[in-house]
């Protein structure tokens, strides 16, 4: 079997094709799937640097994200058949996770396809039925595998963690990247008004036509948190969504009103930060950390994605054997929207 890996932990040199992989079975409860097409996150560069704690046995499947057509189904399972067209929740809930009190089954012990266990780039793979969902005809692979990862993790952090309503102002860090264009559309359908602070005149057209309603160019404004203020008549925005972290933190917080929330979803820029305390307590701000999601934000965002009221941005499609490309890519912000390899 084929499949896009990781080598060892380090830099470009160490992704690959490797194509002497065992055939994987489904056991109990699983589903084979010939993957079709797959998607990489900035969560891929993350895991092919490494860091402590993380071992991985290599060569390491790559990617989270993934769509293809069901091959072979193990015993007990009745809702898929092969033949059948899917797409991947790429939360893994390990059976012996404690359910938590809110009910929200990704509040636990988690693992995520292509980080602690092997991800989905390959000719075959094998998932629980349950992180499974049937893809109808008029939605291709490229676009099923797109929209997992990040369409999940936006749904969970602004709809079911932050809570948006109709008529809020939300502002979202970062024009270019998956979850920001998930945001974008998200946050419109749910009837904000989006603010999007954009790195280049390119992505912020991109944004707008995504449906920002502002979209500011922090290479032209790059106090863009003083623009914010002016903007809202020195009021700042009900909502904040910012995975890129340690550069942007303390003006996410500084665009924010006084009782308004901070969605974290990430940190492409680092993971520290300084933060003025005192702005978060004088000001009642909210910070909510939100990471994945669970499998109903999972079939109720893909649904709308299945209906067209929301459709994921495929920036570049690759072969799978040009997947040290696509990391390239991703590594150095060329792509606006989704990295995609097709098998």
């Amino acid at each position: 079997m084929r499949a896009g890996v990781i080598f060892a932990h380090g830099g470009p040199e160490v992704v690959g094709i490797a194509d002497d992989l065992p055939i994987p079975e489904p056991g109990a409860g699983e589903v084979r799937i010939n993957m079709k097409a797959v998607a990489l996150n900035r969560l891929d560069l993350w895991v092919r640097k490494g860091w402590p704690g993380l071992k991985l046995a290599m060569p390491h499947i790559a990617c989270a994200d993934g769509a293809g057509v069901v091959d072979a189904i193990g015993t007990g399972v009745t809702a898929y058949a092969p033949g059948d067209r899917v797409s991947i929740n790429p939360t893994i809930i390990p059976p012996d996770s404690p359910m938590p009190p809110s009910g929200l089954e990704n509040q636990t012990r988690i693992h995520i396809l292509g980080e602690s266990v092997p991800g989905v780039a390959a000719e075959y793979a094998v998932l629980p039925a349950r992180n499974l969902l049937k893809v109808p005809d008029n939605v291709s692979f490229p676009e099923a595998a797109s929209a997992g990862l990040v369409y999940l993790t936006a749904w969970h952090s602004l709809i079911t963690r932050g809570g948006l309503r109709p008529g809020e102002t939300v502002l979202i860090v970062g024009a270019g990247g998956g979850v920001n264009s998930a945001s974008i559309q998200i946050a419109k359908f749910a009837g904000a008004k989006v603010y999007v602070i954009g790195s280049s005149a390119e992505k912020c057209a991109k944004a707008s036509e995504l449906g920002a309603d502002v979209t500011i160019n922090r290479q032209e404004s790059p106090e863009w948190s003083r623009e914010i203020f002016r903007m809202t008549h020195k009021q700042g925005v009900d909502v904040v969504i910012d995975n890129v972290g340690e550069s942007t933190f303390s003006d996410s917080v500084r665009s924010a009103r006084i009782g308004g929330r901070i969605l974290v979803v990430g940190n492409t820029s680092g993971h520290n930060s300084n933060l003025d305390l005192r702005q978060v307590f004088s000001r009642q701000i909210s910070i909510i950390g939100s990471t994945m999601g669970t499998q109903q934000d999972y079939i109720r965002v893909m649904n709308l994605i299945f209906e067209g009221k929301l459709k994921p941005v495929v920036g570049e499609m690759l072969p799978l054997a040009e997947i040290r490309k696509a990391y390239d890519l991703l590594a150095d912000f060329n792509v606006f929207g989704k990295v995609v390899l097709e098998l």
